[in-house]
């Protein structure tokens, strides 16, 4: 009979894990005196404990991990941690529902930024760091997380991280050791994260609100402190800051690594994904500008320009915040932005989406079967930079590329079936797919996702974490072959 206690011991151990590090916000809370602090205390509580009776129970069994194992792990720790990651909210907020909190912590740990709360500026400092220090955590990863802070305790971590981390890094490791590559990792994430913080601190934000922000930014979320996200502000510096530092998390962090260890900005040229990503951004953001100054959307260009740049970056790396309400620009500047943010966003990044790597890969497929149908006996290999794609990764990128179309074909439905308009229902499953976070209509950057009944909401906390894991990492736990023994 097949045994998950290794399982349920590794996911024990990673929601002790979860539970300390809300320890974080309860020092903010206590330092500043803000009234939240009972609330951690709770949920500190009833979080470790529940983790340590789970380990306890389940620690007796000990064998590595199997590559299924993985999966599982991977799955449940993102449909289990956000339970834990809504209790300070649900304890602090007690006329927020059990749902309504559940989405928050889902939006919050897989980087999506859809938030259903109002009223954020008289909120707890430390509550607004907690939903973003989720950003933080989720950016990265809960499991690349515990696997750089210990093995595991004997229970193999390189099948969780093949799980967790975008495409690339499955299949090659920066270091020897699973446990040295996590690491380096987080440590390139955290510089980025305290510069970020330091940049935005000088740019005229106060400490706290520059902290949250930085959270934000670098795990490509979508929380703000404020209400009126990032245009509270007002600030041209500051928005050029985020667009900066969103533009860098929006890279693979492998790339940033290896140039960090190496003192050498080589891998950046020798990343192929980056030249797309840069070109296609700046074609959109020139685009865009000239299509909307044809339609008188702002004063002058200047001021067309800054709102392009920062919306097109935002939401097309999967960050989400906003300065300005662009539902009120012509559907065409919608729907592109929205667009971009299915597939702009590195592979090994914090983003969403398709990745920018599988969008080249599926365009140079479908320039080869042109070429195909010209010329039948041709041979013309699929290349990306100086290496061959093989068949076996473009059948995969197909697989997951028919999935991504079929999850938000189906999600829509559902979504419409449930009574939300057809533009809502959409852009509602795109930016949840994508993690990206706003939408239009009803869920555009000027509103949140709260209007939406109990439902409708659990459908995209669905959504939020099968984009979170690329699909497949939650697709292959619901197949009835993965039960069998």
């Amino acid at each position: 009979m097949r045994s998950y206690h290794p399982i349920l011991s590794a996911l024990g151990l990673i929601v002790m894990i979860f539970g300390l590090l809300m320890g974080f916000p309860l020092g903010i809370s206590l330092y500043l005196e803000d009234g939240a602090d009972l609330a951690y205390d709770q949920a500190i509580i009833v979080t470790f404990l529940a983790g340590a009776s789970l380990w306890l129970w389940t620690r007796g069994t000990r064998r590595d991990l199997r590559p299924s194992d993985g999966f599982l792990l991977v799955a449940l720790t993102w449909i289990v941690t956000p339970i834990f990651g809504a209790l300070p909210l649900i304890a602090y907020l007690p006329d927020l529902s059990f749902t309504m909190a559940y989405f928050e912590a889902v939006s919050g740990l897989t980087a999506t930024g859809a938030t259903v709360l109002s009223g954020l500026d008289d909120l707890p400092i430390s509550i607004n760091v907690w939903r973003t220090f989720m950003h933080w955590i989720g950016g990265m990863g809960v499991i690349v997380l515990v696997v750089a802070i210990l093995p595991l305790l004997g229970i193999g971590g390189r099948q969780l991280f093949k799980a967790e981390v975008p495409t690339p890094m499955k299949e090659t490791s920066l270091t020897p050791r699973i446990t040295e590559t996590a690491k380096g990792l987080w440590v390139t994430y955290l510089l980025l994260t305290v510069a970020c913080g330091l940049s935005l601190w000088f740019a005229g934000m106060d400490g706290w609100d520059a902290l949250i922000h930085a959270f934000t930014v670098a795990g490509l979320g979508g929380f703000s402190s404020k209400d009126a996200s990032l245009g509270h502000f007002n600030s041209v510096p500051i928005e050029l800051i985020v667009i900066f530092f969103a533009l860098l998390a929006g890279l693979n962090y492998a790339t940033h690594y290896l140039a960090l260890v190496r003192r050498s900005p080589r891998p950046y040229f020798n990343d192929p994904e980056i030249p797309f990503y840069f070109l296609v951004l700046l074609l959109s953001v020139l685009l865009l500008t000239v299509f909307l100054m044809q339609f008188n959307a702002h004063t002058d260009l200047l001021t067309t320009l800054r709102y392009v740049s920062f919306h097109v970056v935002s939401i097309s790396t999967s960050l989400g915040l906003a300065t300005y309400d662009y539902t009120l620009w012509p559907m065409f500047a919608q729907v592109w932005i929205l667009f971009l943010g299915s597939f702009i966003a590195c592979s090994g990044s914090t983003g969403g989406g398709i990745k920018m790597m599988r969008a080249i890969i599926l365009y140079k497929q479908v320039y080869r079967e042109i070429v195909r149908s010209l010329h039948p006996n041709a041979v013309h290999p699929v290349r990306l930079g100086n290496q061959r794609v093989s068949e076996d990764v473009l059948h995969a990128v197909l697989g997951f590329s028919f999935m991504y179309m079929v999850s938000i074909v189906s999600l829509t439905l559902v979504m419409a079936a449930s009574g939300v308009d057809l533009i809502t229902a959409f852009s509602a499953v795109v930016a949840c797919l994508n993690n990206t976070g706003p939408g239009l209509g009803a869920v555009g950057p000027s509103l949140n996702y709260a209007g939406l009944n109990g439902f409708q909401t659990w459908v995209l906390s669905f959504t939020m974490i099968l984009g979170r894991l690329e699909i497949f990492t939650l697709l292959v736990v619901l197949t009835p072959v993965f039960w069998r023994r």
